[in-house]
């Protein structure tokens, strides 16, 4: 068994014979002015079958509502008023690590503290929080880890794909999945493709109701050395995409320069390599707390708790075997 928790290259674990640095996105909400053009893109390139109805939620402006097995990009909408702004802000400042990494304001080598304007600028009583969810490609992924078939595997570019005509539709990983990302499909009306090749070719439709489906981070755009559709159709590259190292040091810029404009709401997600889920693939600038957008402020693999249930079971067996023999001598005498 491999590591389960704690900082690690995955692009390395997998033991490809291809030497890639790993893969994501960066997305930052700020900038997001949520167009769905990403939604329509991801539809489009992955064949993947109309989610609901298309009319508006009840609750929203959003008509697709949360990821899914035939939704793979989400934007949500999220409207707040200046009281809740104003708190956005005292919950920035007051930053601790909740599987983000600590943010404080740019370091001296960045920039001039002294003559930086810190004071927040006008913000209208009411705001849109946009926000496009993906999967986020864990450092551990618990779909991966628990997938009793071997349908989900780790690329040479260190994101996390299901193979479709593998899937045996047991739900394993639905469960295993801290962010609520991977689902079963509930209709069969299109059969993804597995190749740059079938994606041209087309294809006929082919039932696989029940099999579990979730961003491939476009792998097969990236084997061509392509740029995933959902980045290259945002228009304002809220999105961003590109090797995994320079998008959590883009991040941490693009922080640095808000916090210096006074915008203490913003802070990053996923790019804490010692949270529960050793980082993840994809990292997100959020302007809320991340319960905001629905996403875990805390995410673990369930995995990680492995190594310690192993030492509990054994300490319990050997206490049983103990108590076994003791009664078993006891009864001899």
């Amino acid at each position: 068994m491999g590591q389960l928790s704690g900082p690690t290259d995955p692009t390395a674990d997998a033991h490809w014979e291809h030497n890639h640095p790993r893969k994501g996105f960066f997305t930052d909400t700020s900038i997001c002015i949520g167009c769905k053009a990403c939604e329509v893109a991801c539809k489009e390139w992955n064949h993947n079958p109309q989610d609901g109805n298309l009319e508006l939620l009840g609750s929203s402006y959003d008509n697709t509502g949360s990821l899914g097995a035939s939704t793979w990009r989400h934007v949500a909408f999220i409207e707040q008023g200046q009281e809740r702004i104003a708190e956005a802000r005292e919950s920035g400042r007051a930053l601790v690590s909740l599987g983000m990494p600590r943010i404080g304001p740019p370091t001296p080598a960045a920039t001039d503290l002294a003559d930086a304007d810190t004071t927040p600028p006008d913000t209208a009583d009411f705001r849109w929080l946009m926000s496009s969810d993906v999967c986020k490609h864990c450092t551990h992924a618990g779909c991966l880890d628990v997938c009793p078939t071997g349908a989900l595997f780790r690329t040479e570019f260190g994101t996390v794909v299901v193979q479709d005509d593998v899937c045996n539709g047991c739900g394993t990983c639905v469960a295993g999945c801290p962010f609520g990302v991977i689902e079963r499909r509930s209709n069969g009306t299109v059969k993804v493709a597995t190749s740059r090749e079938d994606q041209h070719a087309g294809h006929p439709a082919v039932p696989n109701v029940g099999i579990a489906q979730k961003c491939t981070l476009c792998y097969d755009r990236l084997v061509a050395d392509e740029t995933p559709a959902c980045a290259k159709a945002c228009p304002t590259t809220s999105i961003k995409f590109g090797d995994h190292d320079d998008m959590v040091e883009t991040a941490r810029e693009r922080i640095a320069d808000l916090h210096a404009k006074g915008m203490t709401e913003a802070r990053l997600y996923g790019a804490n390599e010692n949270d529960g889920v050793g980082g993840t693939g994809s990292v997100f600038l959020l302007l809320d707390e991340p319960e905001v957008y629905g996403l875990p402020p805390d995410p673990r693999v369930p995995t990680a708790d492995l190594p310690q249930m192993y030492r509990r079971a054994g300490m319990a067996v050997a206490g049983m075997a103990a108590a076994a023999a003791l009664a078993f001598l006891g009864g001899r005498e």
